[in-house]
């Protein structure tokens, strides 16, 4: 089992881009609002976009993808974060929150790919003034090669029930005090990690394995399993898990 991990410095551009490795890539859509037919070990582009709730809803009904110009997102108080990781392996992507709030552009994520056959996930709550939540996973689900939806994961606080350096909110997701993050004067990196893996089948009907291996590792932490973060990341929040 192969895993890779992706990760953004510094997030001050309107769009960053984090490529896998070009090698066995036949993808050749690097556009996360481009429609894309995938195999494995083909790279494939997703964005993840940050603003309020509400702006992800046209007339405060009908969810649209980022991609959709009826958003105006491009317009709006919001951010982006593009992404090309390696199809059916395991990562973590990251973005560093040193000199990027997401409360600040609405505390609120989306993940999306594809026009004709648009995919994007519920609004993901990440930050207020309060509270943020820095750990994540989420599972992009194809059929014979399209992306059909993408999911986030949650345990139901299952990893920080009965840690006091976490607070549960809505019995779903373990969130960190924004008082004890770096940059709010604390002492705990709140950088964003995204454990992301793949299911369905590719466009040749070959089955994607990696959300079967990321069910099988679920009871260890997160950033546990990502060795060449340990001086970063992982030496914090052993202290946690």
């Amino acid at each position: 089992m192969a895993i890779r991990t992706h990760s953004i410095l510094a997030l001050t551009l309107s769009i960053l881009v984090c490529f896998a490795e070009s090698g066995g890539d036949t993808n050749l859509v690097y556009s996360p609002c481009n429609d894309a037919s995938v195999q494995k070990d083909d790279g494939f582009s997703f964005g993840i976009a940050f603003a309020a709730r509400t702006a992800f809803f046209f007339n405060n009904s009908l969810q649209l993808s980022p991609c959709d110009k009826r958003l105006s997102l491009s317009s709006s108080n919001s951010q982006l974060a593009v992404f090309r990781p390696k199809v059916d392996e395991i990562s973590l992507l990251t973005i560093n929150t040193t000199n990027f709030s997401p409360d600040s552009y609405g505390g609120y994520m989306v993940a999306f790919a594809g026009r004709k056959y648009a995919a994007r996930s519920i609004p993901a709550f990440v930050a207020n003034s309060t509270y943020i939540v820095t750990s994540f996973t989420l599972v992009l689900e194809f059929k014979k090669g399209r992306l059909q939806n993408l999911y986030w994961k949650r345990d139901g606080c299952a990893s920080c029930s009965g840690n006091s350096n976490f607070v549960c909110l809505n019995n779903q997701d373990c969130a960190i005090r924004m008082s004890s993050c770096k940059n709010q004067g604390g002492s705990v990196d709140c950088s964003l990690g995204i454990q992301l893996a793949f299911s369905g089948t590719d466009k040749h009907d070959s089955v994607f394995n990696s959300w079967y291996e990321v069910e099988k590792l679920r009871q260890y932490s997160l950033y546990g399993l990502y060795s060449n973060l340990r001086d970063s990341l992982t030496s914090q929040y052993n202290k946690f898990f």
